[in-house]
């Protein structure tokens, strides 16, 4: 007797895993507000227990990635299960031109705010 495949697995690409907690790494997703406007991009991640000295923060193409490690282990149950984290980590695919050059970040208080600014492609335009 052959079993007829219906469906095929497919894997879950990497920006929708980074939406979710990464249980078996000890990995959290960090809140985030994400907000556009005219001339630039503001992101605001929710980092608690954690010193900027251990936040990284990279850009690759259109991809900014966040990691920063927790000052200790945090530790949750649910279902009868314990799970223990140690570390955000959090990718975002910003659409668009972005200005590398013109990226600042800011953290206080648990948060990160991170401003991108958009690449303005400026044309003049004859007028006939």
């Amino acid at each position: 007797m052959s079993i007829k495949k219906d469906f095929e697995i497919q894997t879950v690409p990497s920006m929708i895993e980074s939406l979710f907690d990464d249980i078996e790494h000890g990995i959290l997703s960090p809140l985030l507000h994400l907000k556009e406007f005219d001339s630039h991009w503001m992101l605001e991640f929710d980092l608690p227990l954690v010193n900027k000295k251990d936040i990284k923060i990279t850009f690759d193409g259109n991809v900014l990635n966040i990691e920063a490690k927790l000052q200790k282990k945090y530790s949750e149950e649910k279902h009868g299960k314990t799970m223990t984290f140690q570390y955000f980590k959090k990718s975002i695919s910003i659409p668009g031109e972005i200005d590398n050059e013109k990226i600042t970040a800011k953290f206080q208080k648990g948060r990160l705010v991170i401003k991108i600014l958009k690449k303005i492609i400026g044309k003049s335009i004859k007028i006939s």
